[in-house]
């Protein structure tokens, strides 16, 4: 008595039995915490969002290849100072625990690689690319909540053309209002002197 439980030993009562035998945490009347969040066993890039589990469905290609097209050109012209993640969760509040496609970090929130979140103070920039499953968080709901958490740069990434490419719509902070502005829309040249000097040929999605 008195000790943790691991995520696989959850009491019967706080788990819904799936008539497949499954089971499926229950979460507790004022929603999960951070803290619940992180001892849970849940599947890969879960997120929580106002106290409730987000899962991911199976995404397309384009959002798998932007990704990669995007962490790369941030991590080559990234200076000294900053590290580029993909898909790793970020701590907005006690409620609130996103994972961004993309972020940059500063170098001194990378402690280890076992490490499995960072803090938003921590997160200059994020990257959200949009999915079928996730428009309305990606759009309304994760601006929102970086905007207000203080992250000073964000970027909505929206698939479309005849050639599916990536178009990047580029914010910054207003630090009074807590709420973004935009700076830009980008189609074929990612082209930007903030968050630090960056040059992206959006057109080389078709090469990866």
């Amino acid at each position: 008595m008195g000790e943790t439980m691991a995520a696989e030993e959850l009491p019967d009562h706080s788990l819904y039995r799936q008539p497949d035998g499954s089971r499926w945490p229950v979460p507790p009347p004022a929603g999960y915490t951070v803290d619940d969040f992180f001892t849970l066993d849940l599947p890969p890039h879960t997120e929580l969002i106002d106290g409730s589990l987000v899962f991911v469905s199976p995404q397309r290609a384009f959002h798998t290849l932007t990704m990669c097209l995007l962490e790369q050109g941030l991590r080559q012209h990234a200076p000294n100072g900053l590290r580029v993640r993909r898909e790793m969760a970020v701590v907005l509040g006690k409620r609130n625990v996103p994972e961004p496609d993309v972020v940059v970090v500063e170098a001194e929130a990378v402690k280890s690689r076992r490490q499995n979140r960072y803090q938003a103070a921590d997160v200059l920039l994020a990257v959200e690319v949009v999915s079928p499953d996730s428009e309305d968080r990606d759009r309304d709901t994760k601006p929102h909540k970086y905007a207000a958490a203080g992250i000073k740069h964000f970027w909505l990434v929206e698939m479309t053309g005849e050639r599916d490419r990536p178009m990047v719509i580029t914010y910054e902070l207003d630090p009074v209002n807590k709420t973004y502005v935009s700076t830009g829309v980008h189609h074929d040249r990612l082209k930007l002197s903030a968050p630090y000097d960056i040059d992206i040929d959006l057109t080389a999605i078709d090469e990866l």
